[in-house]
């Protein structure tokens, strides 16, 4: 398959200095609706097939693999399948968390985790909330699922107002996304995430980034700032019929995990065939 070719020329600038250096490039990526589809359960997600594969081949090839995901770091791992995959770092809650060679480090959860974790369940029973509604409790924050409910997109529009209240009461901040709110520790996000990740690679890398959800706008803003200081950078969206403006910033839209999965074999591909 070849490699797609992004729309923009800057995507496909960075795009094309990826393959002709890997050694150079940061490549990260979104977990949930990414390189794992979204399921009804979250704990029932795992890797697209052929995605783990395909990362461990390109391991070798590139300056890095990055994996910034709002689950815990070592949930994403287990569930990714990517402990035994060389250079790999894994940012979980959205930075806070790093795991790196089998270790995690993170600081200690703020005390309103505590307090959210407390009053959600009354929360929810006060406003009404619809059948099918689950909290999914990641240890350092806490999410509030509808996908289940009869009406998804009508029960998680009745409960914003009543969590972003909770939220603030608790020193959180509210991160939206694919029939989930959740209410997350704030001072890190995907975009600072990245862009400490890139830091650290040296003078002269180049960034692609894919995700799937609102949280990884920040990350494509942070690709945005980067390539105005003159660092190539490419955007990736996992497409899908539930998130609309991320596709229409990304220099490339892939069909889903599907998608993500066959970009991973055409760039490694690619970067295999330069010479």
């Amino acid at each position: 398959m070849p490699l797609p070719k992004p729309g923009s020329e800057a995507g496909a600038a960075a795009l094309d200095r990826i393959v002709r250096r890997p050694a150079d490039a940061v490549l990260s990526f979104d977990f949930d609706g990414t390189l794992a589809a979204i399921v009804p359960d979250p704990s029932d997600a795992r890797s697209y097939p052929g995605v783990t594969a395909e990362l461990s081949r390109l391991a070798p090839l590139v300056g890095r693999l990055v994996v910034i995901t709002g689950r815990p770091a070592a949930v994403a791992v287990e569930y990714g399948g990517f402990a035994d995959i060389a250079n790999i770092l894994v940012l979980g809650h959205y930075g806070l968390e790093r795991w790196e060679d089998g270790h995690v480090t993170a600081p200690d959860p703020p005390a309103g985790v505590g307090l959210v974790r407390e009053e959600l369940p009354e929360l929810l029973r006060r406003s009404g909330a619809h059948d099918g509604t689950r909290i999914e409790d990641k240890g350092r924050s806490l999410a509030v699922h509808t996908r289940n409910a009869a009406d998804p997109d009508a029960a998680l529009e009745a409960l914003r107002i009543p969590l972003a209240a909770l939220a603030q009461r608790a020193g959180l901040t509210v991160e939206p996304g694919r029939r989930v709110i959740e209410l997350r520790p704030a001072g890190m996000d995907k975009g600072s995430a990245l862009a400490g990740v890139v830091a650290d690679a040296g003078a002269d890398p180049a960034v692609l980034y894919t995700g799937d959800d609102l949280g990884d706008i920040a990350a494509f803003e942070t690709v945005e700032r980067l390539r105005g200081r003159g660092v190539p950078g490419v955007t990736v969206c996992s497409g899908s019929d539930e998130v609309e403006g991320l596709s229409d910033r990304a220099d490339l839209v892939v069909d889903g995990p599907q998608g993500v999965a066959e970009l991973l074999a055409a760039l490694r591909a690619a970067i295999a065939g330069r010479d």
